[in-house]
């Protein structure tokens, strides 16, 4: 005696639940990164703006000076500690020389936020103060983020550093990402959604109609297509519909349109042989 054993289907309840913890995860690390940042001034447009860059945190973005006399790189991590460095969101390294001096140019508990449909100005504060530029004030970053939904996260750019200030010195970066894009609004009208989802429906009525014919009945030429008796008796009565609504009216010739015999012709008296015949 056979016995069959039907496969378990607990792995794939296993790694269904494994994937959906791993989202749930993802999600809520996200989000607990984003609340890392302190914004200024409790501003709640500031937050609402801030929390659209969820998707670009927990990641360090590095970047190379562009002046080839200085040798510095530069780490940016959104709501996180670039570098390793506690509080800071962006540093400056120096790499010149024996030892590596960093420098921290923003804090992310000094955190503003600038946005509109398509691009977010983030602001970090606090840093270190210059030695000998921009009356010994703070140092300050500004980082650019632009929409572009070719890229999820792209790569960091130093546009500008501007210390030859009295005050109001600063760092510009620019990032490109898909995370501040606007979402995309459906072309399609209602109407037209309806009428794909008709044909969808038709599609699937005939084809299924048909295979059912086919492969269950047994049906050969016409007699696969679906419902043919009643399709053919619905196009008999859409004709005799249409005879009946266009072709009302009475089909004989009107007497307005027979031949008129002409008047000056008369009919000829019918002869008589009867004077022929013997009395």
């Amino acid at each position: 005696m056979e016995v069959l054993i039907c496969p378990s289907r607990r792995p794939f309840l296993v790694w269904t639940l494994v994937v959906q913890l791993v989202l749930c995860w993802s999600v809520v690390f996200a989000t607990d990164g984003i609340n890392n940042c302190k914004v200024l001034y409790n501003s709640k447009s500031d937050q609402k703006v801030l929390n659209r860059l969820a998707p670009l945190t927990n990641k360090n973005f590095t970047v190379d000076s562009p002046d080839k006399e200085e040798n510095y790189k530069y780490i940016f991590q959104l709501c996180g500690d670039a570098g390793g460095v506690q509080g800071a969101g962006l540093i400056q390294v120096d790499s010149k020389g024996t030892e590596t001096k960093t420098t921290v140019i923003g804090l992310y508990n000094a955190t503003q936020a600038i946005g509109d449909v398509d691009w977010v100005m983030l602001i970090y504060r606090n840093g270190d103060r210059y030695n000998s530029h921009c009356s010994n004030e703070m140092r300050k970053a500004f980082v650019m983020i632009s929409c572009n939904r070719k890229v999820d996260m792209g790569q960091l750019e130093v546009l500008r550093e501007e210390r030859e200030r009295e005050q109001d010195c600063f760092y510009m970066f620019k990032l490109d990402s898909s995370a501040v894009c606007p979402e995309l609004s459906s072309k399609l009208s209602s109407g037209s959604i309806l009428l794909i989802i008709g044909v969808c429906l038709l599609a699937v009525y005939l084809i299924g109609g048909f295979l059912y014919q086919r492969l269950i009945v047994g049906a050969k030429g016409m007699d696969q297509f679906p419902n043919l008796t009643f399709w053919m008796e619905f196009g008999n009565l859409t004709a005799d519909g249409c005879d009946f609504v266009c072709r009302s009216g009475n089909r004989e010739g009107s007497p307005a349109y027979r031949a008129v015999a002409p008047e000056g012709l008369e009919e000829e008296p019918e002869e008589r042989d009867d004077h022929l015949l013997p009395m």
